[in-house]
């Protein structure tokens, strides 16, 4: 089934064309460029290509609630009739949910969490590098049972920018070879990219010895997101990189929620985080 699975982000939506056993077509854009009618998400669907013109349905994920009716208004403008899903907590994942307040949990770690189990079964460790990165595990038993939350490398560059007079901003992910920085450019580079690799080992390590007390030595760790790369040889064995995750996760909850009730209606989001 050809889908068009949409995750609205933080900072970037992600899209693309889903079939049974891959993406066909996947593209991004700014968030915000969904408030206009000309983006490319709309380009895809008022003219299609061969990939495209096939879609089937909707399905959705989002963080960022109030661009959810722009999303399903043009959906159904431009293809009327077709199905639209947004994902929640509601919805089947092919897998339970044992966290305490299911309803907190942000949409784009549930795809991430169908689409592991999908592909790659579980017990598995999640990481998605976006704008924040998250650390989530599933296990045979438990299903979703939560994670870790932390500023991803993107928001480390611009903090050191935001809260320092003179440190420049970064404008991207490269850092040079070695540990010594030369100028301030590169000791900012290493210190983002180094940092952030470090940090996330202690979580996959923090949550492998958590597993192993379980019983479960042997955990996937799957990576996806926007700085994924910087994460590919991190861990031994080498991380699993599927960098439409989120993506194939939509999919496959859509096939799991054929029934009208898991439809969520247009307007609706259900999601809100948790209070401090």
């Amino acid at each position: 089934m050809n889908l068009l699975c949409v995750d609205i982000g933080n900072t970037h939506t992600h899209f693309g064309c889903v079939v049974d056993d891959g993406s066909l077509k996947v593209d991004s854009m700014p968030s915000r460029a969904l408030e206009s009618d000309r983006n490319p998400l709309t380009r895809l669907l008022e003219h299609p290509g061969p990939d495209s013109e096939t879609i089937e349905g909707l399905a959705c994920c989002s963080v960022v609630p109030d661009l959810n009716p722009h999303l399903l208004r043009t959906f159904a403008a431009i293809r009327p009739g077709l199905p639209r899903f947004l994902l929640t907590h509601r919805a089947g994942l092919g897998l339970p949910l044992t966290y305490p307040a299911p309803e907190t949990i942000g949409p784009d770690r549930l795809a991430n969490a169908a689409g592991a189990q999908f592909l790659h079964g579980a017990p598995a460790i999640i990481v998605d590098a976006g704008t924040a990165v998250t650390c989530d595990v599933i296990t045979p038993d438990g299903g979703f049972e939560g994670g870790i939350i932390a500023p991803g490398v993107g928001l480390m560059r611009h903090y050191l920018h935001d809260r320092t007079v003179l440190l420049p901003m970064l404008e991207n992910d490269d850092h040079p070879v070695g540990a010594i920085g030369k100028s301030t450019i590169e000791a900012m580079q290493l210190g983002c990219a180094l940092g952030f690799r470090g940090m996330i080992e202690a979580f996959i390590a923090a949550l492998r010895r958590d597993l192993a007390a379980r019983g479960m030595k042997h955990p996937k760790v799957i990576v996806t997101g926007g700085t994924a790369h910087l994460l590919i040889s991190l861990t031994t064995p080498a991380p699993i990189h599927v960098p439409d995750l989120t993506l194939r996760g939509l999919h496959r909850a859509f096939l799991l929620n054929p029934a009208s009730e898991s439809r969520i209606p247009p307007d609706e989001c259900s999601w809100t985080p948790e209070s401090p």
